[in-house]
């Protein structure tokens, strides 16, 4: 097995929760992500699903080194990128990317599409010297699907689509080899959508990128994912192949999210094992003891609260589809979604 190009081990992020005005004194943490792993392989794409507030875009932010971790280690080709600072961390951002969730908010509005993209050559002069850039901005929009011509327009005489393509396209400029998107279509259409998840998936065979990928709507994560992880409360709960946890689910919070998607075929639907969770999600702040996820699951027993279950592969899955890492005691094999037509039975 080739060594991964990430890997994230026990990343914890926590906020401190203060008071008083003049003494302040911590009087608890917001435990925004609690001890998430997991790796990605070069030329793959990991899909990040979950509620939220579970902490999918604290670990995109700390990924890139936005946030500091609390602790943890994220190990970029061997190399631990949360204790660099200074050249060296420059030296790793040119090779770890992001595209923001919000077209309309993640560009400069007084800055040409041209200023924009242009922008990282500008803090990596060595990328591309200073009379080529102008070629290598237009080369990235047409690559984009973006009108060379337009490099002198705003981001304002766009549309969303369109902007999403330009923060695509400047997430390019330093040819990257991960890059971390975090929810890029959610703010689009659906036809939108559509178009810029195949042009994702185009550019990761053109440039050997490798995604991260951060979004809410579990068919576009199957569609675009090799590996999919599902964050509850801070915490990945289970994590395997998009067969695995598509067809093949053990969690019952993956089981419940599977459940409530929508299918278009009003006879599946029908079928569907649909699944309702009690309660509201409990506080980052003050998260249930042992599993995080009993307090609205219909499995939990008092095992479950007085001791964590660990992400590993449940022992009564030796082998098959479902044997893959699930964070439950009573981790079970159920299909909620309706298997297609093929397999459909009379």
């Amino acid at each position: 097995m080739a060594e991964p190009l990430l890997e994230v081990t026990g990343l914890v992020k926590h906020y401190p929760l203060t008071q008083g005005i003049v003494f302040r004194k911590q009087i608890g943490a917001v435990k925004a992500v609690d001890g998430v792993s997991f790796t990605l392989a070069a030329g793959e794409t990991l899909g990040i699903v979950g509620e939220s507030g579970c902490g999918k875009s604290t670990v995109a932010k700390m990924l890139v080194n936005l946030e500091r971790p609390t602790s943890g280690a994220i190990s970029y080709k061997g190399e631990d990128i949360t204790k660099l600072s200074g050249r060296a961390l420059k030296a790793v951002r040119r090779n770890i990317q992001m595209v923001f969730q919000d077209p309309y908010t993640s560009l400069n509005p007084r800055m040409t599409v041209g200023d924009i993209i242009g922008e990282p050559y500008e803090i990596h002069p060595e990328v591309a010297p200073k009379g080529d850039r102008r070629r290598k901005v237009q080369d990235l929009l047409d690559v984009v699907g973006l009108n060379p011509e337009y490099i002198n327009r705003y981001p304002h005489q766009f549309s969303g689509g369109q902007r999403q393509r330009i923060g695509i396209a400047r997430g390019l400029a330093l040819r990257p080899e991960v890059i971390v998107a975090d929810e890029p279509v959610s703010a689009l259409d659906v036809s939108v959508q559509a178009q810029v998840i195949n042009l994702m998936g185009r550019l990761q065979h053109e440039f050997g990128l490798s995604y991260v990928f951060i979004a809410h709507d579990l068919s576009i994560v199957r569609h675009i994912s090799d590996r999919v992880g599902v964050m509850y409360l801070g915490r990945v709960v289970e994590i395997g192949t998009d067969e695995q946890i598509y067809d093949h689910p053990t969690h019952p919070y993956t089981q419940a999210l599977l459940s409530a998607v929508p299918v278009p075929d009003p006879e599946a639907r029908a079928h569907r094992d649909r699944i309702i969770l009690s309660g509201d999600v409990p506080s980052p702040a003050n998260p249930p003891s042992g599993c995080r996820f009993r307090t609205r699951c219909w499995k939990a027993q008092p095992r479950c609260a007085s001791e964590e279950p660990l992400l590993a592969v449940p022992a009564v899955f030796p082998d098959g589809p479902a044997a893959h890492p699930s964070a439950c005691h009573f981790a079970a094999e159920r299909r909620v979604l309706p298997p297609p037509p093929e397999e459909a039975g009379p």
